[in-house]
């Protein structure tokens, strides 16, 4: 299996974003890779959206 084919720059995003070291993000097979993003998205899409109506909308 060859190493992921990303830059070194997206690497280091990834690897932050996902909490794995680089070494094994690079050696991380496509398939298992994208889980883990999907699950990442779907984490970040779970989350309570901010209240609309709760701000300040400068109108008085």
């Amino acid at each position: 299996m060859r190493p992921l084919q990303i830059s070194p720059e997206t690497a280091q995003k990834l690897a932050k974003e996902l909490n794995v070291p680089i070494e094994h993000l690079m050696h991380m097979p496509q398939h298992i890779l994208l889980q883990k993003l999907a699950g990442q998205t779907k984490d970040n899409s779970t989350a309570p959206a901010p209240d609309k109506n709760s701000g300040n909308s400068g109108r008085e």
